[in-house]
């Protein structure tokens, strides 16, 4: 009888040793949903003298939104507000910034066969704007867009000092003298493209959003030749936008066809615009970033399922 109970007591023993080295040596289960993998947004701003204001805009949204900037690039007057961005200003710093922009405070008249005016007093001017002067000391990655007048193509800068990449990138052909740098005699950066797409590519996004500046659109008509110049320059970026649109996740449009190139006095009205445009696109946004953060999750999954093996109990006798 004894026998019979020790015999028991001995099986019932080492069933829970293979039970405990079952649990030991599985994978341990999770009663913790592992948070989402969140998709990282890049911002494309592209350029449009004082319609840039429109910018800040948009980013008081997103950021009062919640939505987290992992990159950002800019042309032309977007590479100021990228800039700025990157390199730590406040929203609320921006917006007196830009009430305090004139033309005086970054370019002069001046008599050159190269342009009838230059915007040097920009190296001045962005040291007072900016939290920081290179790129390395930038709160997230930055990239500027300019455009090399000899070769035609797009020079983006990601290192070095922020002033003259920044100035280059708002240096408006046939207004200003363009601006040699590096190397490369450099114009506005909305030569090569309204929107700075391609550079944010490189820089580890998941998600690419551009916000476009569009122009007169022919309200009313021009009344000097800086105008007319402007809004030519607008009718071939508009006329060549499957280059940018096709790059881009989504396109957030302020609008801002009622100001001029140069009505930084309705900073106010410029910066509701991009509040309103970047609210209207909200819902679409949080869509689709809620339609990548489930495709990363289930790739996620089906790679650990793939690359996670299923370790086995040894044998016992």
């Amino acid at each position: 009888m004894r026998s019979d109970f020790r015999g028991q007591w001995v099986d019932a023993w080492r069933s829970a040793v293979r039970s405990i080295r079952r649990f030991a040596y599985s994978a341990p289960a999770s009663h913790t949903q592992k948070p989402a993998v969140r998709p990282r947004i890049g911002l494309a701003l592209g350029g449009g003298f004082a319609r840039g204001i429109a910018h800040v805009g948009v980013l008081k949204v997103l950021i009062e939104s919640g939505i987290t900037i992992d990159a950002i690039a800019g042309t032309s007057a977007g590479s100021i507000a990228a800039a700025a961005f990157a390199s730590g200003c406040t929203i609320e710093e921006m917006i007196a910034a830009v009430h305090r922009l004139r033309w005086h405070k970054f370019a002069r008249w001046t008599f050159s066969r190269l342009g009838f005016a230059t915007n040097e007093r920009m190296e001045s001017l962005l040291p007072q704007m900016l939290r920081c002067r290179t790129f390395e000391q930038t709160k997230i990655p930055l990239a500027i867009v300019a455009a090399d007048l000899t070769t035609g193509e797009a020079v983006t800068f990601r290192e070095g000092s922020l002033i003259q990449p920044v100035r280059a990138s708002c240096c408006f052909p046939g207004l200003f003298i363009p601006v040699e740098y590096r190397g490369h005699r450099l114009v506005d950066g909305v030569i090569v493209g309204a929107l700075p797409v391609a550079a944010l590519r490189d820089m580890d996004v998941d998600v690419i959003i551009g916000v476009h500046l569009k122009g007169n659109g022919g309200s009313s008509p021009p009344t000097n030749f800086f105008q007319v110049v402007g809004e030519s320059f607008q009718i071939i970026q508009d006329l060549n936008q499957s280059n940018w649109r096709s790059g881009c996740d989504l396109v957030i449009e302020p609008d801002v066809l009622h100001a001029r190139w140069d009505d930084f006095e309705r900073a106010d009205e410029l910066v509701a615009a991009g509040e309103a445009a970047a609210r209207a696109a909200l819902p679409a946004l949080r869509h689709l970033l809620k339609e990548r953060e489930t495709r990363a999750a289930s790739a996620s999954k089906k790679a650990q399922r793939t690359s996670t093996p299923v370790l086995e109990p040894h044998a016992s006798s």
